[in-house]
């Protein structure tokens, strides 16, 4: 049972106790785990489920594996684990250190003989595979683990990634004007539009559009340095913002606006809010955040129309503007 004693988790679910002991075949596994539900060294999770096998077994058990060897564990942790990190927590809580040794006797090695690789900073993903030889362990466990020997993520100079920033540009000049687009369809067509040789959209002239996608995408602004070439950065450069007339649309824009500075695109609203005017209006989606902090309507004139749309349930999706609106 060797592996239940070094096994990094807590829990373990049946499809890794299988994969790991080979057995035969679904008879030999469900006497396995018989065994080990007698001598304790795993119980049941039981609001994991069964398999719907029979006979039966839960998809999911907890480890309970006694201490054999503490004195052997204690000096363990006192005079080999590399000093960077703490055993304060680990020495009064052994049994966890027993299902975490394997994950802590890694990163302490990587302490001892890769030290010099924390000189240059690495994404999350990136120092996980060097330190664990798994990709997701720093996310999956990382700050529970590094919290219990005293460091953080600071300490193995990471640095997060979000996912990487489409845009288009008809031109590299700068200063330029730019357009972030919230949805894919309108970033598309707005693509194609400036590919036909068109300079200006809705009065003002476009070099680059981005594609926005939405909340999500929110994040990879606050990365935009690390996302897209030097031309993009130039100090002079305006950046533009289209999206639904919507209170989440509103509330996407003005989260951007927390962490990268960009204007409403004024006339594209307009132009959607006149051709709005004589159509009937799909209704708001149900349980939308509605706290705007009257970012946007800062950039208007003229707001009435547009309030009373939202405030009656209504949106104008900005699709409602195709190619030859622009």
């Amino acid at each position: 049972m060797d592996f239940f004693k070094h096994y990094p988790r807590k829990k373990i679910d049946l499809a890794t106790i299988e994969e790991h002991y080979k057995l035969g075949n679904y008879q030999e596994l469900y006497h396995f785990i018989q065994e080990a539900l007698k001598t304790g060294v795993i119980i049941p999770i039981k609001s994991s489920g069964s398999n719907g096998k029979k006979p039966a077994l839960y998809k999911t058990y907890r480890i309970q594996v006694t201490i054999e060897n503490e004195a052997t564990l204690r000096e363990e942790l006192l005079y080999l684990i590399h000093p960077k990190l703490k055993n304060d927590y680990y020495l009064t809580h052994l049994t966890q250190y027993s299902n975490d040794r394997e994950a802590i006797l890694k990163l302490s090695s990587f302490f001892q003989t890769k030290s010099s690789d924390l000189e240059h900073p690495t994404a999350i993903n990136e120092r996980s595979f060097q330190i664990w030889q798994q990709e997701k362990f720093l996310l999956e466990e990382g700050n529970r683990l590094l919290k219990n020997v005293g460091l953080s993520m600071t300490d193995l100079n990471v640095y997060e990634t979000a996912e990487p920033l489409a845009y288009f540009s008809a031109c590299k000049e700068t200063p330029q004007n730019i357009l972030i687009i919230e949805n894919k369809d309108t970033f598309y067509s707005l693509r194609k539009y400036l590919i036909e040789g068109h300079k200006e959209i809705l009065g003002c002239r476009i070099s680059t559009l981005i594609y926005g996608g939405g909340k999500k995408g929110v994040k990879g602004f606050q990365h935009f340095h690390a996302s897209v070439e030097p031309y993009l950065l130039h100090q002079d450069n305006r950046f533009y913002y289209f999206g639904d007339l919507d209170y989440e649309g509103i509330i996407i824009y003005e989260s951007l606006c927390a962490h990268f500075y960009c204007e409403p695109l004024v006339s594209a609203y307009e132009a959607m809010l006149q051709k709005a005017a004589n159509l009937p209006l799909p209704k708001t989606k149900e349980k939308q955040n509605r706290h705007e902090q009257g970012v946007f309507f800062s950039y208007f004139n003229e707001v009435s129309a547009m309030k009373a749309i939202l405030e009656n349930e209504y949106y104008i999706p900005q699709e409602i503007l195709t190619m030859e609106d622009f």
